[in-house]
């Protein structure tokens, strides 16, 4: 028996909290929520530092979870899996499954680029409609929540045993009894997870102890950068996922072809940015 097989932990976590009936909570769904009420008490937090209106913050959190959920959603379901969701349009909106019978599921299936699509447009309404504020303004002042988010959600997609990475021989691999027992992969999530926790602290410590805040846009774009690159690194240890490549054969998956336009547009936003504040 190899010394990774010896040494890799067994994964054999139930999904669900509990449930009753058809409805179930999942671990997935209550780190979603933290996630919301952490960003929340952070952003409350500058708004005070910064006198901005507090009134404010009630509609953005609306703003946000619609525009995040909704864009992440979809996204899952035209990049990774448009053959199956086609057919069950109802499912692709509605946190249901309708095959055999009408059962309460959540989303499980959500899209790290269609949520930065889907929050950017949310931003883009909040911004016309409601703060009356440039864009930047509010977007700066959310990468630390998005972070935190990102950190979570991953660590949802632990307890689901999904979203797994490759095979691998490395002790400290995982075997995800659920969904690919006897295979040690690597635990991409974790990764990915820690990475984003570690890069939120990161960002609040700059954001309270530099002036690159007083750069409209430069938060934004560091934080479209760094997540995305991160991103496109750990598809290398990741599963591979059916999608996008399959039509657009370059040797990337479909994750990294997606993470590329982010990464080179928030270059793009921190350039103006400084071009702008010089």
């Amino acid at each position: 028996m190899h010394l990774s097989t010896l040494l890799s932990i067994q994964w054999d976590v139930n999904p669900a909290i509990f449930q009753i009936g058809n409805y179930e909570l999942r671990y997935y769904t209550l780190f979603f929520m933290i996630s919301f009420a952490l960003g929340y008490k952070i952003v409350e937090n500058i708004f005070k530092k910064e006198q901005a209106d507090i009134e404010m913050l009630g509609t953005l959190l609306t703003y946000i979870a619609i525009g995040g959920i909704m864009g992440a959603r979809i996204g899952h379901c035209v990049f990774y899996d448009w053959e199956y969701f086609s057919t069950r349009p109802l499912e692709i909106l509605l946190p249901i499954e309708i095959d055999n019978g009408v059962r309460f599921t959540g989303f499980r299936g959500l899209a790290s680029h269609g949520g930065a699509v889907g929050l950017i447009i949310s931003l883009l309404l909040f911004s016309k409609f409601v703060s009356k504020k440039p864009v930047f303004w509010i977007m700066d002042r959310l990468v630390i929540p998005m972070f935190l988010a990102g950190g979570f959600i991953r660590l949802g997609n632990l307890m689901n045993s999904e979203i797994v990475g490759s095979i691998t021989t490395v002790p400290w691999g995982f075997e995800f009894i659920q969904s690919y027992p006897g295979e040690i992969r690597h635990a991409v999530q974790l990764y990915e997870s820690v990475a984003y926790f570690i890069l939120a602290f990161i960002f609040y410590r700059l954001y309270n102890n530099t002036t690159l805040k007083d750069k409209r846009g430069f938060f934004f774009g560091l934080f479209l950068t760094t997540m995305f690159i991160i991103r496109f690194i750990l598809e290398f240890f990741k599963k591979e996922q059916t999608g996008l490549q399959e039509s657009i054969d370059v040797g990337l998956t479909t994750g990294q072809l997606l993470s590329i336009p982010f990464a080179l547009a928030g270059l793009f936003i921190m350039y103006q940015s400084n071009k702008k504040h010089g």
